[in-house]
């Protein structure tokens, strides 16, 4: 594959961010009632972009809806993002919000401050095209003083639409598990020990002996492998929710997006693949995220990417890393979990959410649903379309030429697959951009990529 170095721009690193970048819902005033159903995009940035201004005046119909970045339509916004955005004393790793109504994405209207479409060719490169990049350090003056007690009662109800609840607790301690046999229920049982262990680990230099035990690691893997199943291929999900791209094993970044955005259960997640390889912390990452998911099972989501696959973390780092810190099963055990992740995710009924993008094979989202698991990712098919294709420049559809697999598709395709299916935007990740998100086309897609560096 062709190399191409795409570097996020450099960041500032000062002190840690404001108290909080979205009030409380006793703060809201009664013309924030209608953000109950807004969609949070957590994007990870560098230097601030050139802030474009509005008009004074808006419509009715775009008062609670924002622009990416910093151009704000909401007296709300403004109040509570941008003195933190225009602050000199940023964190090192920023975050900015993608914060929209869905029930007003078709209504928006195209401004010339926008963001011009995605170019493949100049502006955004695969990430799979990049080198290995370096983790951008361990700081602990820009991580939290005071992680959160891991045993915080949960305050949000399941965001999971009702007719996809099931008996979660019964699923995940199933006594008909081998490994469920072989251990201990007080091990099983002490994910909120598991979690304050690796939320401190986020304040020192990470060593090479992990903070959990092999059979700690064991007893996660089990259960998060019955809970995947439990669950829908496709997800379907309500708002509000921050919706987070690839991680790739930066720990210290995906603490950060905690911090700033709220830790479990304050916020709702959907990250969108990609948690392991290419970072120095992939164990770290991958089984925080995991012990969230257990611990709040219905607020918490974790579909799949294409570095969740045993072809590719065995190249790109996350099996050497196993192999290193602890053992090549456990990086089996890993690779068992992942061929039982969810593959993509419906929010608010309009925004369809995947990691890589469409594909010519998808023409009814029952296929999706019919995705039977475990599975690995075939070498070409949907699945493999899902994970890994990418918008393009192009009218159609056309080969994948510089990851030598899957599809690019243009903006016709994403037209009419939102047209079909009565969608609103495709959200997928999967490919660095500048500043950490891109829109494409009639923004009606847009990429997030929540790694920096």
């Amino acid at each position: 594959m062709p190399t191409a170095n795409n570097e996020l721009p450099p960041t500032t690193t000062n002190q840690t961010p404001a108290p909080h970048l979205i009030p409380k819902e006793s703060e809201l005033g009664p013309e924030d009632e209608g953000s109950k159903n807004e969609i949070i995009a957590v994007i990870p940035k560098g230097e601030r972009l050139p802030q474009k201004e509005l008009p004074e005046q808006q419509s009715n119909d775009l008062q609670q809806v924002q622009k990416v970045g910093f151009d704000y339509t909401t007296e709300r916004s403004t109040t509570h993002c941008s003195d933190l955005a225009s602050s000199p004393k940023r964190p090192s790793s920023f975050f900015d919000i993608l914060e929209r109504g869905s029930h007003h994405l078709r209504n928006f209207s195209k401004h010339d401050s926008l963001d011009s479409p995605v170019n493949n060719n100049k502006t955004a490169s695969t990430e799979e095209a990049s080198e290995p990049s370096q983790d951008c350090g361990h700081r602990s003056d820009v991580l939290f003083e005071n992680p959160p007690p891991a045993d915080l009662e949960a305050t949000n109800e399941s965001i999971l639409r009702k007719h996809n609840q099931l008996d979660l607790e019964t699923i995940i301690w199933d006594d008909s598990s081998r490994d469920r046999r072989n251990m201990e229920r007080s091990t099983l049982f002490d994910i909120d020990g598991m979690i304050s262990r690796l939320l401190q680990v986020g304040k020192s230099k990470p060593e090479k002996r992990l903070c959990l035990h092999d059979n700690e690691i064991l007893s996660i893997c089990s259960a998060a492998r019955n809970l995947f199943l439990s669950q829908p291929v496709l997800l379907e999900l309500n708002a509000p929710i921050h919706i987070v791209g690839d991680i790739h094993g930066k720990f210290t970044d995906l603490l950060r997006i905690f911090e700033m955005s709220g830790f479990p259960p304050a916020s709702n997640y959907l990250f969108l693949g990609d948690y392991v390889d290419r970072g120095r912390q992939s164990l770290e990452t991958i089984l925080l995220l995991l012990c969230y998911k257990l611990k709040y099972p219905e607020s918490f989501f974790l579909p799949r990417g294409n570095h969740e696959c045993a072809n590719v973390s065995r190249i790109y780092g996350f099996h050497d890393e196993c192999k290193r810190r602890c053992s090549v099963k456990i990086w089996k055990t890993f690779t068992d979990v992942f061929s039982c992740l969810p593959i993509a995710a419906i929010v608010a009924e309009k925004i369809f959410c995947v990691h890589g993008g469409l594909s010519p094979n998808l023409s009814d989202l029952n296929e999706i649903r019919n995705i039977a698991r475990p599975t690995e990712v075939p070498d070409q098919g949907l699945l493999n379309d899902l994970l890994w294709s990418d918008p393009a420049n192009i009218k159609d559809w056309g080969p994948n030429d510089d990851r030598g697999v899957s599809w690019v598709f243009g903006r016709k395709v994403v037209v009419n697959f939102l047209r079909r299916h009565d969608l609103d935007l495709v959200c997928r990740s999967h490919m660095v951009v500048e500043g950490g998100y891109q829109f494409f086309g009639e923004r009606n897609l847009v990429t997030v990529f929540s790694a920096p560096n």
